[in-house]
């Protein structure tokens, strides 16, 4: 019966830290939202949601502060060094 209640508790501690939204790259590759703080393209607009950011086809990351937090991905052929 332990075994059973770890494997739960686990699986619930996944799906809860799955949550999470500080970053989300829908339909875009993760690598594509890669982008260094320094030299993010805004691309959205001061009150812009995450979902409204990833419906315009861009990144969105509120995890630094005083940077565009919806900014243009990476395309497939950039890099970053």
């Amino acid at each position: 019966m332990e075994t059973r209640a770890f494997w739960i508790t686990l699986l619930l501690v996944l799906v809860a830290g799955s949550s999470c939204k500080a970053q989300e790259f829908v339909g875009l590759s993760p690598s594509q939202c890669m982008v260094p703080a320094n030299v993010r393209v805004d691309c959205g607009y001061p009150t812009v949601t995450s979902e409204q950011c990833n419906n315009r086809g861009c990144c969105f990351d509120s995890s630094i502060p005083n940077v565009p937090w919806c900014f243009k991905p990476l395309q497939e052929t950039e890099c970053t060094f």
